[in-house]
């Protein structure tokens, strides 16, 4: 018989949040309790397999007695706490992000953030054609995934990845300061010269687009891509005895790229650069 340890459960604690009583576990985030009761809350920076790093700014709500807006993703909830997140003052907030940050990186292949711009009205245009922009090329230096600088939005989350929350590797980190700091590996050189393992973790997390899979990329340039057409398989990889689940996404009869369910106990949405990139070998049909 297979035994299952549940751990101790967790006591739920009562709150208020926008006039209604709510019950969450103990330790759960406000933004925990705004999904549970459906109300949408707008987060970028937020993972669900990594520790918030409050870095977009984009899910602040406000706490009665608090004298700023908190960030939803990190704050924990508290008995008796009062909520609100639909106020006119993290509206605004909220509003005002967004058009700092679409006016200054490329959100085209960020989801959810167009609609996010209309709801919230925001009008990043207001900046004019003087805002500055990094306007560089997307780094193509490898045949597995391209970094474009222009999508990031420094929100941190590649770099937990690679390091002391996942991988372990250490190769991405961050470079510079002010609107100049960017990120980069080893002296901002090539993928090939660093400590890459080519894991494509940091591609699973990116929110923006900014990482991804060289054939999105070239597919993307071709026109070609259509996440409408596609269809996601989820299976086992054939590589080693471990066990992670690979979802496969499949267009024109073609996987296009690969990730992993984040709720597998196993792999936790991680892959290794066999389970991420290898697999061409299904395609060849010759």
């Amino acid at each position: 018989m297979t035994v299952t340890p549940l751990g101790i459960p967790r006591r739920l604690l009562e709150f208020t949040l926008d006039g209604h009583e709510v019950r969450v576990p103990e330790g759960s985030t406000v933004l925990d309790a705004c999904r549970a009761a459906g109300r949408d809350v707008p987060t970028l920076c937020q993972g669900d397999t990594l520790r918030p790093k409050n870095a977009c700014r984009v899910c602040v709500v406000e706490v009665e007695g608090s004298r700023t807006l908190v960030p939803a993703c990190s704050r924990r909830a508290e008995p008796g706490m009062v909520v609100r997140t639909d106020t006119e003052r993290a509206r605004h907030s909220r509003k005002v992000v967004l058009e700092l940050l679409a006016s200054s990186v490329d959100l085209s292949t960020t989801p959810r953030v167009g609609g996010w711009i209309k709801e919230y009205e925001a009008k990043p245009d207001r900046f004019g054609p003087d805002a500055a922009r990094l306007d560089e090329e997307p780094r193509v230096d490898n045949d597995l995934y391209v970094r474009d600088y222009d999508k990031c939005i420094l929100c941190y989350k590649c770099v937990d990845a690679c390091g002391d929350q996942w991988q372990n590797t250490f190769a991405i980190s961050v470079s510079g300061r002010g609107f100049d700091a960017r990120i980069a590996v080893e002296h901002d050189g090539p993928l090939t010269d660093s400590a890459c393992v080519y894991c494509g973790n940091c591609i699973e997390v990116c929110p923006t687009g900014a990482l991804s899979f060289k054939s999105e990329f070239d597919m993307r340039a071709a026109g070609t891509w259509d996440e409408t057409k596609q269809s996601e398989t989820t299976t086992v990889c054939a590589y080693c005895g471990v066990g992670c689940n690979l979802t496969l996404h499949v267009q024109d009869n073609e996987i296009v790229k690969v990730t992993s369910p984040h709720d597998n106990p196993v792999t936790h949405g991680n892959l290794c650069i066999k389970g991420r990139f290898g697999y061409q070998h299904v395609q060849n049909r010759d």
